[in-house]
Order: structure tokens, then C-alpha cells, then sequence
């Protein structure tokens, strides 16, 4: 599968952790209303399937507490929301609000497994306090442990001209 280039083409700066994290937070925003709307209609599925009173009554009792289905249909979620931004246009919403991209060096799209190695060690990188986000202040190339561990690379792309 040939991988498709990114428009524009050029030769662009690494992000900053500045910007990243600008991003990221914009992006957390979006990310919650997405797990909102999964959750609810998780369970809008559930009440079909077993009726409110016998939901209520479960919930009451705290047996949903926990859930591992819903969490697991919440990962996926997550995961499928930044995969389908960085496999096709290389920027999350937040991304695009703060001028950077994700791609591979030669400026083509990432793959849906480099998305995978991205998404996982950046959920890593944030359970070791942030020290992967925090590794970019060090790298010559502001790379983060999920830039260098899937090979891709973020960069500051320039605004588009109206």
C-alpha cells in the first residue's frame, strides 16, 4: 500500500512542546465529548437490550462499575479518532488549529501502524508523568518517545494562504 503525500510539501521545523501540548489540550477537549456521546450510546444499547429498571437497578448496585466491554469500546474510540486524522490529513483538529502535522520524513502519511506504536507509547509517555512529551526539551529534533519510537516526525507547517 503506497502511502500518500501530504499537502503542502516542503521542509518544515519540528513542534515544540509548546505547541504540542496546545494541541493536545484542544484535542482532550474533543476527546471527551467523544467518549460522552460512546458512553451514552453504550448505554442507550444496554437499556434497549435489558430494559431501564434492570439497568437502574445495576447501576445502583454499583455492577457496572468498572465496566471492561465499555472500556475497551472507549480506547477503540479514542484510537480510531487519531488514526483517521494522522493516516489521512496528518492533523487532529488541534493539530490544524496550531499549524502542526504528522508525517514521515519523506512528508507522506503515516501508517495505521504507526498510529497504533504513536497512540500507544503516548498513553505510556503520559503514565511516566509526561517525562515523553518532556523528552522533546532534550532531542535535537524535539522528538517525543511516540515520534521516536513509530518513526514519524511533527513539524510546523505554514498557513494556508486565503
Amino acid at each position: 500500500m503506497s502511502r500518500h503525500l501530504l499537502s503542502p510539501q516542503g521542509d518544515f521545523p519540528p513542534a515544540g512542546l509548546g505547541r504540542r501540548l496546545a494541541a493536545i489540550f484542544y484535542d482532550a477537549l474533543l476527546c471527551v465529548a467523544l467518549l460522552m456521546v460512546t458512553t451514552f450510546i453504550y448505554k442507550l444499547l444496554w437499556m434497549g437490550v435489558m430494559g431501564e429498571a434492570r439497568l437502574r437497578q445495576l447501576s445502583d448496585a454499583g455492577a457496572l462499575d468498572g465496566d471492561p466491554l465499555l472500556s475497551t469500546l472507549l480506547v477503540f474510540a479514542l484510537f480510531a479518532f487519531f488514526a483517521k486524522f494522522w493516516t489521512h490529513a496528518g492533523q487532529t483538529l488541534g493539530m490544524q488549529v496550531w499549524g502542526i502535522r504528522v508525517q514521515n520524513a519523506d512528508g507522506t502519511a503515516i501508517s495505521l501502524w504507526q498510529a497504533l506504536l504513536r497512540f500507544l507509547v503516548a498513553i505510556a509517555s503520559w503514565l511516566c508523568v509526561g517525562l515523553g512529551f518532556f523528552w522533546s526539551l532534550f532531542d535535537q529534533r524535539k522528538r517525543t518517545w511516540h515520534d521516536l519510537y513509530s518513526n514519524t516526525q511533527l513539524v510546523r507547517i505554514p498557513k494556508r494562504g486565503k
